[in-house]
């Protein structure tokens, strides 16, 4: 239900929405079966979130019923312990399962020539039904299994985000096998620090990407990584672009195979052989991800079965309320955890939209610019649940556009129930914007959680209103706190600190590979450094707002900007420029830089880059600088005002579109560090280089 936005104070937090019927949601069913089967009074979301916290054994038992997770063997209990996260405590031991056989065959799935996948480019469509879904998978693990694989061996993709990539992984994880994967996008020695270290038996790879009109071969990639993986048995083509003609002469493992897709599932003894699902563990391998690795290489990171399967579908049928025959879409690589979140969705019976391409490329020929093309797609394939990343919305309102009052053909967006924003934080005047000029009657679910846990602390609740600026609220089973530096709770208080988890959740990671002592100990710096091993330490910077339980992410805390001791977030900064200079400012990047010796406190520095001009100044104009500053000291405060501001060529980026905040800092603060493969456009660091020698 759209709100007028002037019925309350400008000065706090802006009420944006509220759902028109929040007893037909399915978090509310939940809610209420929950109150009587255990006799508390549940009265609201806080209060059925306190309670997932308090009884965290219960809540997920609840969960597991709830969402009718599939298992073979029931569980015996389910959890070992409450309190302790490192260790990692065990959930559901005793049970086993199947993640593939949980996505193919949902509770309630619909009927089996029902839509279950739409893989979509720039120029075409695929539609693929739930009963040639399974047969596909079918086809492709019994041609697996002849090539050897088995469960616990790892299977890798070099892929774009298309039917065949879902088919794969699904048959990789029926046979108990870990699946990883990179976009085509991606550079080979990103995609070698990666899967070197987890020496992959099997590769799928595509013949070629198109992208914004243009095929890009992928053959000289694919050569470089073949010949950096010495463990690998047997390399497959896919063949997404169908016109390009891919040469596998040369292409060969050292010690395997090379064959087309079509040719790996020909040559198989047994054609017929019926699909069957390993058996394994609640904490078995399902997925490897990996960390970011700016600044360093990746680390690892191994997901268990039941714990992702659980986690998704209480994200997706409790706090997106997505049901079976909804539709939904996230625009996503391979690589980002966005992917596996969406893939899940499967899992809730929910047809899943793909899209390999760019977001800006025009469907309708009559569209002078891009900017309508993912509008047109959610009104071509009646699109119910679309996510993005906030730079993609913050884009639009630049650009200023309203999909509905489009002068040549505009679209009204009827299907659209939930927009997901995540990736970086989302700016206060994107959520008007949102809400102006997109869809006045949509929930916008700005989230937030991680690679690190393959899904969210932060999320959106179909029962609670949206406020301006601000997550939604903690979700289920995720006992989030805001602690300052030394450990304490702040959570109250309103006060910014660093985003913790306090109990055991289901998707916690189950190891960091490679298995034993070194992963472990990996494992335990990252997140139980700071506060000990009962206190998960995330590396967020937010703020917990105590009136409406929202969260408000004020960037990474390893990028807390703290001049003159006062600890703010880089996203207040941004916030402010995207409100006031959007048309001036392009994009921007802010850093803290304290050098030993040299400085006494740390300074703020500002980088802005301005719109692509060939009259544009180098340096950065000083009535801008002037402005900038004033906006900032009018809008937060004196501290916040930058130190140096100046333009930049670039803004450094991970291949999700994430700022590499900590990277520029540290080249600032003079340390000599080892930049990961994972900045996409790493060419542009030697311009910060050479500022931070030049102003020394």
């Amino acid at each position: 239900m759209p709100l007028n936005k002037d019925s309350e104070d400008v000065n706090d937090t802006c009420e944006l929405w509220r759902p028109s019927s929040p007893h037909d949601t399915q978090i509310f069913g939940f809610m209420v079966k929950v109150g009587k089967k255990y006799g508390v009074s549940l009265n609201n979301y806080h209060d059925l979130w306190q309670w997932s916290v308090s009884e965290p054994a219960k809540f997920w038992e609840e969960t597991w019923h709830y969402t009718a997770v599939k298992a073979h063997t029931p569980y015996n209990r389910v959890l070992d312990s409450e309190d302790l996260l490192f260790p990692r405590p065990e959930f559901f031991p005793g049970a086993k399962l199947n993640f593939a056989e949980n996505l193919l065959y949902p509770e309630n799935a619909p009927e089996e020539d029902a839509v279950a996948i739409i893989a979509a480019t720039e120029t075409e469509r695929e539609y693929v039904s739930w009963k040639e879904l399974r047969d596909r998978v079918r086809q492709c693990t019994n041609a697996l299994k002849e090539a050897g694989v088995s469960s616990g061996d790892r299977v890798a993709g070099f892929v774009g985000n298309h039917a065949n990539t879902v088919i794969a992984m699904l048959a990789a994880t029926s046979l108990g096998a870990f699946w990883t994967a990179a976009s085509v996008d991606t550079g080979v020695h990103a995609v070698l620090e990666r899967l070197q270290q987890i020496e992959p038996k099997i590769l799928f790879a595509d013949n070629a990407s198109f992208y914004n009109g243009k095929v890009h071969d992928t053959r000289a990639k694919i050569s470089e990584i073949v010949s950096g993986l010495p463990s690998l048995d047997r390399l497959v083509i896919f063949e997404p672009v169908r016109s390009h003609q891919l040469n596998l002469e040369g292409l060969r493992p050292s010690r395997g195979q090379v064959s087309s897709y079509a040719d790996f599932l020909s040559d198989v003894r047994n054609p017929s052989a019926p699909l069957q699902f390993e058996s394994v563990e609640p904490s078995h391998p399902v997925y490897i991800l990996y960390s970011s690795g700016t600044t360093g290489a990746p680390k690892p990171i191994v997901h268990g079965t039941l714990g992702t399967l659980l986690q998704h579908k209480k994200e997706h049928v409790l706090h997106c309320d997505v049901r079976p025959g909804d539709r939904l879409f996230y625009f996503t690589t391979t690589t980002w955890m966005m992917w596996h979140w969406l893939v899940s969705g499967l899992a809730s019976g929910a047809t899943i939209v793909l899209y390999d391409g760019s977001p800006f490329r025009p469907f309708d020929p009559e569209d002078e610019k891009g900017d309508m093309a993912m509008a047109r797609l959610i009104e071509e394939l009646k699109i119910t649940h679309f996510g993005t990343s906030a730079k993609y919305l913050s884009l639009l309102e630049q650009a200023s556009l309203n999909p509905r009052m489009h002068p040549h053909r505009p679209v009204s967006l009827e299907t659209l129930r939930g927009i997901f924003s995540t990736g970086s934080p989302l700016a206060p005047s994107t959520f008007e914007y949102v809400y102006s000029s997109i869809h006045p009657d949509v929930m916008l679910g700005s989230i937030t959680g991680g690679t690190d846990i393959i899904s969210l602390f932060g999320a959106c609740c179909p029962i609670l209103p949206v406020h301006r600026g601000e997550i939604q609220c903690r979700a289920l089973g995720m006992a989030v706190s805001v602690y300052d530096y030394a450990g304490n709770d702040i959570s109250a208080s309103g006060e910014a600190g660093d985003l913790v988890c306090t109990k055991p959740f289901a998707v916690q990671p189950v190891m960091f590979w490679p298995p034993g002592a070194v992963g472990a100990e990996k494992y335990r710096k990252s997140y139980f450094d700071v506060f000990g091993p009962s206190v998960w330490h995330h590396g967020d910077f937010v703020r917990l707002n105590p009136r409406t339980g929202g969260l408000v992410m004020l960037g990474r805390s390893d990028g807390v900007l703290k001049p003159a001791g006062v600890r703010f977030g880089s996203a207040e900064i941004y916030n402010v420029l995207l409100k006031h200079f959007a048309g001036e400012v392009e994009d921007s990047l802010c850093v803290g830089r304290r050098r030993e010796g040299i400085d006494t406190d740390e300074t703020v520095v500002l980088f802005v880059k301005l719109p692509a001009d060939p009259q544009a100044p180098s340096t950065i104009p000083p009535e801008l600088a002037l402005r900038i500053k004033a906006t900032i000291r009018k809008e937060l405060s004196p501290r916040h005002v930058p130190g140096l501001i100046d333009t930049c060529p670039e803004i450094p980026v991970t291949s999700n579109g994430k700022k590499v905040e900590n990277a520029i800092k540290q080249i600032l603060c003079g340390l000599n560090i080892k930049i990961g493969a994972s900045v996409a456009n790493a060419s542009c660091l030697d311009w910060y280089r050479q500022w931070a020698l030049q102003h020394e």
